[in-house]
Parts: C-alpha cells; sequence; structure tokens
C-alpha cells in the first residue's frame, strides 16, 4: 500500500491513503460486527498496514472502539442481549486497569512488539473460538471474573485492542456463558474499556490521527451494516478465519516494521 500511494503526488497521495484505510477499516468493522465483535484489533492491523505512527494508532483505535461500541451496545441492549450483572464483575475492575494502561507511555518499537504479538495471539485465539462452543455452562468465579477483566483492561489500555477478542475466548473456555451471551457481552465490554484507556492516552499526552473523522465514518457505516444485514455471504468458520489471517499477517508486520 505504502509503495503504490507514494508514486502520486503529495496532495493526490494523502486523500488517496485516507479514502483506502477509511474504506478498509469499514470492511473489518462490518465483518466484525457480524461475528460478534467491534474491530479494535483490525483496526489497528489497517494502520499498521497503512504505515501510521505508532504513537496514533494507540488513541486513533480507541476513539474507533468507542464509536463502533457505542452503536452495537445500543442494539444489544435494545434486544435485551447484555447480560449486566456479568458484564459489571468483569468490566470494573477492566476499566480501572484500562485507564492505568492507557496512562502510561511506551516507545514505538516496544509498541509495535506488544502489539504484534498480541494480534498473533489474537488471531489464534478467534480459531480457537470454534472448539468452545460445546462447554457447559459453570458457576462465574467473582475472582476469577476480576482478574480476566483487570488482565483484559491492561491489555486494552496499553495496546488499543478493545478486549474483546480475548475476553470471548477466555469466558467460553471457562464455560461461563454461551457462545450468543458472549457476543452480547463483548461490545460493552470494548466501550467501557476503550473509554477509560482513551481517557488515559490522552491524558498522557498522545492524540489521534488527523483523519478521524474519516475513520469514523467508516467504521460507523461497517457496524452499521455488520449489524442489521448479518453475513450472508460467508460462515461464521469463514469470517473467523479470515479475520485471524489478517490479524495475523498485521501482527507479523508489526514484529519486523
Amino acid at each position: 500500500m505504502v509503495l503504490l500511494l507514494s508514486r502520486l503526488p503529495r496532495h493526490s497521495r494523502t486523500m488517496q491513503s485516507t479514502l483506502l484505510v477509511t474504506l478498509l477499516i469499514g470492511v473489518v468493522s462490518l465483518l466484525y460486527s457480524t461475528a460478534g465483535q467491534v474491530g479494535g484489533t483490525a483496526f489497528l492491523a489497517v494502520m499498521a498496514f497503512a504505515g501510521l505512527s505508532a504513537e496514533q494508532m494507540r488513541p486513533t483505535a480507541l476513539v474507533l472502539n468507542v464509536v463502533a461500541a457505542s452503536y452495537a451496545t445500543w442494539r444489544l441492549h435494545r434486544h435485551r442481549k447484555i447480560d449486566w450483572n456479568l458484564l459489571w464483575q468483569i468490566a470494573i475492575p477492566s476499566m480501572l486497569t484500562a485507564f492505568i494502561g492507557g496512562l502510561l507511555s511506551i516507545g514505538g518499537s516496544l509498541y509495535c512488539i506488544m502489539t504484534g504479538t498480541l494480534l498473533i495471539a489474537a488471531s489464534f485465539l478467534m480459531l480457537l473460538k470454534r472448539r468452545v462452543d460445546n462447554i457447559k455452562h459453570r458457576q462465574v468465579s467473582l475472582d476469577l471474573a476480576a482478574l480476566v477483566g483487570a488482565a483484559t483492561g491492561l491489555l486494552s489500555g496499553l495496546t488499543g485492542i478493545g478486549g474483546g477478542v480475548f475476553l470471548v475466548p477466555l469466558i467460553l473456555m471457562l464455560g461461563w456463558v454461551s457462545p450468543r451471551q458472549a457476543a452480547g457481552l463483548s461490545p460493552p465490554f470494548i466501550l467501557c474499556n476503550s473509554l477509560l484507556a482513551l481517557a488515559g492516552v490522552l491524558l498522557s499526552g498522545q492524540s489521534v490521527n488527523p483523519e478521524i473523522a474519516f475513520y469514523i465514518f467508516g467504521a460507523v457505516l461497517g457496524a452499521m451494516l455488520g449489524t442489521c444485514i448479518g453475513l450472508l455471504w460467508m460462515t461464521d468458520w469463514a469470517t473467523r478465519f479470515v479475520l485471524a489471517t489478517i490479524l495475523l499477517f498485521a501482527g507479523v508486520r508489526l514484529l519486523f516494521q
């Protein structure tokens, strides 16, 4: 992407890049929303492919998380798909650590290594989700719920990943919820984490990409389409496979950036 755009005049190159990134954000937002996710990992993947600076990637991804997760949470709440009791058990400790993680300033190379590693881990967790669909429900441990939330929230604040891609496989493997219930928990969990992490990031002095308005448009449009129409031309397994592949390549690119 970077090589092709470098041959264009500067002004044209900037607009072409912005529109292309907006389109890609809209596509991954649509794909993620059909699978019960918001897209924070894929937002980072798109920005990594586009060559955005590490300093702008985290706050920009968090803003997009907030926008897409807000819409998804509103739709889920209207249809009474959110287990608010379980959500708060996990989300309250996660919000505290997400804010702390957002306050921590990470150098460009360290950020790329950390985020790249987590993107690769997320790709394998997304594929693993298929294997835990039939686990029987178990009683939720309050201590373990707090630990899961705190760990996921810290990762969210440090990287800009909303945390849903880690939370869903974990709570499914623990047998706390069904896949449908897990999908209902993910967007509000990401919204809570991303809001507090964004507050921490902005207080630490980092700023979003100047083209954020375009990216928000793509994220919202993708979330609306994905939530309303579902995925008509791919199975759920195919969706996870495509997204896992994107995350894997983006993670490797960040590691060697």
